[in-house]
Parts: C-alpha cells; structure tokens; sequence
C-alpha cells in the first residue's frame, strides 16, 4: 500500500510530518511512504528511511495562496506533486496538512471526483463524551447544498463509519432546529423526505446541543453550517481548558489539586481532540485524500495515516461508488 504525503503542510512541517511517517512505518509493515517536499529539509529529520522515499520539490503551496490558483500555477507544489502521485497510479492515497482550500482543489482537479458523485464532501470525525465520535459531514467542501448532496454525504459517511471505524448499522441524522419532521429550511425538509426512503439507518433530525452526546454515528448538513459547527466545537473546547487552566492556577490549594489531576485532564483533552481520530476525509473522490489539521503533530499525522490506510484496505471508494451506482439504478427503476 502506498501512501503520498505532504511533507511541507502545515505549521509543523516538515518536522511532525517525519515524526509521524516513521512512527507509521514502525506501526504498519503493509504501508510505504512517500514524502512530498524539500529534500534537505525533511532528511533533517528522517532517521529511518525504510519503506520512505523523498520525492523532491522546492515549490510550497502557503495558507495565504488562493486556493485553485495556487493549484493551477504551482504545478510542482508538494501538495500537488502528492495528489498527482495518486492520479498516476503510484500511491493509494495522498494526505496533506495544508491549504485545506487548495487540497480540495488538487482532490477534485488532480484526482478527480467518483462518477456520479455530485460534489465531494469534507469530512472530520468529532469527539462524543462517551469517546465514540461522530461523522460530520459536510464541513465546508461546498458552503452550498442540494437535498441530493445531503442523501450521498449520508451514503458515504455510512460506508465510511462501518468499514473504518467498525459501526454497525450506523445511525445517520439530519442536523436541524428541532427533531420534529417539519422543522426546518426547504433543504431540510426535502432531504429529511429522501433520507427517510434511502438505504441508510436514518434516526430523523438531530439538534446541534444533542452532538457530543452521540445521538448519531453520521450528521450530514450543508457545508456553511457544518464549518459553523466544527469551528464552535473546536473553539469551545480549547475555551474550556483555558478557564479551567485560570481557574485551577488561582491558588496554592488549586494548583496542588491540578498536579494531583493532571493525567485525567490530559485523557479529557484528548477525548475532545478531534485530530486524535485523523484527519478529515475528502469523500467522493476516486481515491482517499485526507486532510490532517493544520497544527497536527507527529501523532496526529500517525492518526491519520493509520485512517488513509484502514479507507484504502477496506476498499471504502469502491464502496461508495458501487452504492450511488444503485442509488441512481433504483430511481431509474421506480
């Protein structure tokens, strides 16, 4: 299996991107890396080659660049050279924890989209407090959507939860105002009459407070909203550690308390770090690209080639093009 890697994206790289490719290696003997980037720069830190190669470019694609321009002109950019690799058949998968508006760019222009997948959607799993997670998708691939958008995002979040992360039957909701069947904008509505007579385990309308409870395995939406929802999470979340950091820093007595509580408040930031379960997912393209988080250190980058790998042994895009290709059979029947 082999799996191209932007050596050069994000705010850590190339140091965390190397950090975490040697740590897959060591991990997984089926697997072999390809490092996309500057060849000095990341031989700084490789210090075990096998099963790595370094495909070598100078060319950066930065956050500030305009997403599609940058993918037009930057024909030798790490994050395009590691889509093109995919495109030409010599990797599996590509990740990258770059410009996330020019990764989904170099998904659909490089790669290219599955046949009769209208739009790709960008897909991150959330923490739940019960340590589950949740899919939620999309979160900003398309700020727009159709109720035919929202029934493939649940197709493919389906395929997705149960062959790669071992959900059974998983239980898709429509995020909305209410749970009631009419609450809603014209999308919801429409959708939620298509989610319901789809080949998915769909449990009705799930409201934003109800999230991290788990009430779902699969939340679909529309991309404006799903960014809305993912940017509160995260912010909420590093909100809280910085008061409860106030707090407990205020007196001796609170500081003795954190000492003796530090291992526990680590286990529950990572609970509530949703890069701890990989990176974010671009669904609908002919071969995984996933999206790692832009600060992502080694062991988030280890997470999320450890999903790249799980999406591509589990055959998860042949899956989901084999479930639109009925989806669109069985309308033609009816």
């Amino acid at each position: 299996m082999k799996i191209a890697i932007d050596a050069m994206g994000g705010d850590h790289a190339p140091k965390e991107i190397v950090i975490g490719a040697m740590k897959a290696v060591e991990a997984f003997s089926d697997i072999h890396i390809t490092l996309v980037g500057d060849e000095t720069k990341i031989k700084e830190y490789l210090t075990n080659q096998e099963r790595i190669t370094i495909l070598h470019t100078s060319e950066v694609i930065l956050g500030t660049d305009e997403p599609v321009r940058a993918v037009r002109r930057k024909k030798t950019a790490s994050m395009v050279l590691a889509a093109q690799q995919v495109a030409d058949g010599n990797a599996d998968a590509c990740i990258s924890a770059g410009n996330t508006g020019a990764l989904m760019a170099a998904g659909l222009f490089v790669v290219g989209r599955i046949e009769g997948i209208d739009r790709p959607a960008l897909t991150p799993t959330l923490p739940t407090i019960g340590g589950e997670g949740f899919l939620l998708l999309d979160v900003g691939a398309n700020v727009d959507a159709k109720p035919e958008h929202l029934l493939q995002y649940a197709i493919m979040g389906s395929i997705y939860s149960e062959k790669v992360r071992g959900i059974a039957n998983p239980r898709v909701g429509l995020l909305n105002i209410g749970t009631e069947e009419k609450k809603g904008t014209d999308l919801t509505k429409q959708a939620f009459e298509l989610l319901k007579n789809a080949n998915v385990n769909f449990v009705g309308n799930v409201e934003a407070r109800d999230l991290l409870d788990g009430t779902a395995d699969v939340v679909v939406t529309d991309g404006f909203t799903g960014n809305m929802v993912l940017k509160t999470v995260e912010g909420t979340a590093l909100s809280m550690f910085k008061m409860l950091k106030t707090t407990l820093m205020s007196s001796l007595k609170s500081k003795l308390a954190a000492a003796v509580l530090k291992p526990e408040f680590k286990v529950l930031k990572n609970t509530l770090d949703y890069s701890e379960y990989g990176g974010a997912g671009l669904f609908g393209l002919k071969a995984p690209v996933i999206k790692a988080h832009g600060s992502s250190n080694g062991q988030a980058i280890f997470s999320a080639i450890r999903q790249t790998r799980e999406m591509v042994e589990k055959n998860v895009v042949g899956l989901i093009k084999k479930s639109i290709e009925d989806e669109k059979t069985s309308k033609i029947e009816v």
